[in-house]
């Protein structure tokens, strides 16, 4: 297989051109390290990674706004931008290794969705390179433009499936001058959720609101159902959030390095989990705040929820566990209203296995944005859906 390393954007066009121009199927990625995520790319003739692709093309502290290529990875990113007190709050997994480009063509985010959103929230603009060889511009650098179609937000999720993501604009946040996390501890789930709804009705607006089973606390030693509330600001408003969630239940506080470590392992859990488990796979569920206790207690694995977002994660030590949880779960009897993927499963389980049992009513609209883009299916054939 021939593997080719663009350094810039040109490059980049030049590469998907070439290889589209002879009929030439193409693998497309930065650094691969969500190469457990999604389907099974069909095997290709040519491997395309944008990890040589690192520039920082603009960065305007005072506009708060920042220009950059797909290969750079997200920890120098953010460690560039911790120098100014800026930040990119998307806490991705495999954030250590991770390009920008490929936490967007997998739409993966972290604790702090619950405040500050998702990539769609925080991308401004975007230049991707087609397979006809063209580098086309969506958006800019200011965090207002004039409406009208986005076509950078298709590359969004998209797996790189339909074009190659060069470029990407950021609206940056400030970091809070004070940032703590509190660690509530329930024996049952019924009473975090109690904790969990007073916190996300009060006036008080966390960054974080994560809700770990007890077989992720017993790893971190914890016990029982941890509900991780994490909050920022001047001290006088992080003086108030301890006030208040101390009356929820019992109350562990952490700061600075302390802090950092675990949430650190709350957002790469994910990787961790599939390091150690070969054979296992995740499921994501996505469901109403309201339905967070129904999934999760139906996970009788290591779980975890963005409990004021309505995702939550199952770990199974097998796919094969994980395919029969979603088809008890998403059909027959026991259906739930529930969206349930798996997220991640080894290559070799892939194929045998429905990964995404109901892809939604837009469907057909997807494989008519696939067909525009990609009509001979040279990009990571069925790294989406099958017939993606």
């Amino acid at each position: 297989m021939l593997l080719l390393e663009p350094k810039s954007p040109k490059d980049l066009c030049q590469a998907l051109a070439g290889a589209a121009m002879r009929g030439r199927s193409i693998t497309l990625g930065g650094r691969f390290t969500k190469r457990h995520m999604a389907g099974p790319v069909a095997p290709s003739d040519v491997t395309v990674s944008t990890a040589g692709m690192t520039q920082v093309l603009q960065y305007e502290p005072r506009d708060l706004t920042l220009s950059v290529e797909a290969g750079a990875t997200y920890a120098e990113v953010s460690q560039m931008l911790a120098r100014n007190n800026q930040m990119i709050p998307l806490d991705p997994p495999f954030s250590e290794s991770a390009t920008i480009g490929g936490i967007l063509g997998s739409n993966t985010s972290g604790p702090r969705r619950r405040l500050y959103g998702t990539a769609r929230d925080l991308v401004i603009g975007m230049k991707f390179a087609t397979l006809d060889g063209k580098l086309v511009q969506s958006g800019g650098m200011v965090v207002k433009n004039v409406a009208g179609l986005d076509m950078g937000k298709l590359m969004i999720g998209s797996f790189g499936t339909l074009a190659a993501i060069a470029t990407v604009n950021f609206k940056l946040l400030p970091k809070p001058a004070v940032e703590r996390t509190a660690l509530l501890s329930f024996d049952t789930l019924a009473a975090a959720m109690v904790a969990r709804d007073s916190v996300i009705r009060s006036v008080l607006q966390p960054e974080a609101v994560d809700l770990l089973n007890p077989l992720v606390t017993a790893q971190m030693g914890q016990r029982g159902y941890v509900l991780a509330v994490q909050f920022g600001g001047n001290s006088a408003v992080a003086d108030r959030y301890e006030r208040e969630l101390r009356g929820l239940g019992t109350a562990m506080f952490l700061a600075d390095g302390e802090e950092t470590k675990f949430w650190r392992v709350v957002q790469n859990y994910t990787p961790r989990f599939i390091e150690r488990f070969t054979e296992g796979a995740v499921v994501r569920v996505s469901c109403t705040i309201s339905q967070v206790q129904d999934v999760m207690t139906s996970l009788e694995v290591p779980a975890l929820a963005r409990a004021a977002n309505g995702v939550c994660y199952g770990y199974f030590h097998r796919t094969e566990a994980a395919a029969k949880w979603i088809s008890g779960w998403t059909s027959g009897p026991k259906r739930q209203p529930w969206r349930a993927v798996i997220e991640f499963a080894p290559e070799d389980e892939k194929a045998k296995r429905e990964l995404w049992p109901s892809p939604g009513t837009d469907f057909a609209m997807m494989k008519k944005i696939k067909q525009l883009f990609d009509p001979r299916n040279l990009l990571n054939n069925g790294r989406l859906y099958r017939l993606l």
